[in-house]
Order: structure tokens, then C-alpha cells, then sequence
């Protein structure tokens, strides 16, 4: 026992303690705040899901127009949605119809 006080005895005089706790607080700071840190990590992880909420739009919306496509190619030809587009695209409509514009 004799020798374990003799080396902490040792430590306190020489400074190590006081150099480890400095090296402890250093990687303590960064390892919360720093670059690399546990709050760049919490702000990188909202953002991902707001990239993946927006990835999910994009995909609904790539989903639905795919869809349109669909309806409007040869093997499955809707004839509701081949007037609806050429009613778009020609601005026309018929004599005895009117049209109700919805924002």
C-alpha cells in the first residue's frame, strides 16, 4: 500500500493530475460542441429527416405522375383523361359546357 501512496503522491506534485483533467475537459468541450460533436450530430440527424420528409414528397409526387403517364400510354388508354389533356393543352371546350376555376 505503501507504494500506491508513494506514486499519487508523485502525481499531485508533478502536475499530472492537473495535466489529465485538462486532456479530460478538452475532449469533454469538443466532444459536446466541437465540429464533430454531439450537437453538430443532433442538428445533422433533423436534418436528414427533413431531407427524407422531403424524399417522400418527391416520391408521392413522382408516384402520381407516373400514374398519369400511365392513364395516357397506349396500352391503357383512359379516354377521361385523353380529353382532360387535350382540353388543357388546345384552351377549348365544348359550346354547350362551362368551366369553374378552382385555386
Amino acid at each position: 500500500m505503501d507504494i500506491w501512496a508513494y506514486i499519487v503522491a508523485k502525481c499531485k506534485s508533478s502536475g499530472f493530475i492537473v495535466l489529465l483533467m485538462a486532456l479530460f475537459c478538452y475532449f469533454a468541450y469538443f466532444g459536446v460542441k466541437g465540429d464533430r460533436g454531439f450537437l453538430k450530430y443532433m442538428y445533422l440527424q433533423d436534418k436528414v429527416a427533413e431531407a427524407e420528409q422531403i424524399n417522400a414528397n418527391y416520391d408521392r409526387q413522382y408516384q402520381e405522375w407516373n400514374q398519369r403517364v400511365k392513364l395516357l400510354s397506349a396500352n391503357s388508354l383512359d379516354l377521361d383523361m385523353l380529353d382532360e389533356r387535350a382540353r388543357t393543352v388546345l384552351n377549348m371546350i365544348g359550346e354547350d359546357e362551362f368551366i369553374i376555376l378552382d385555386d
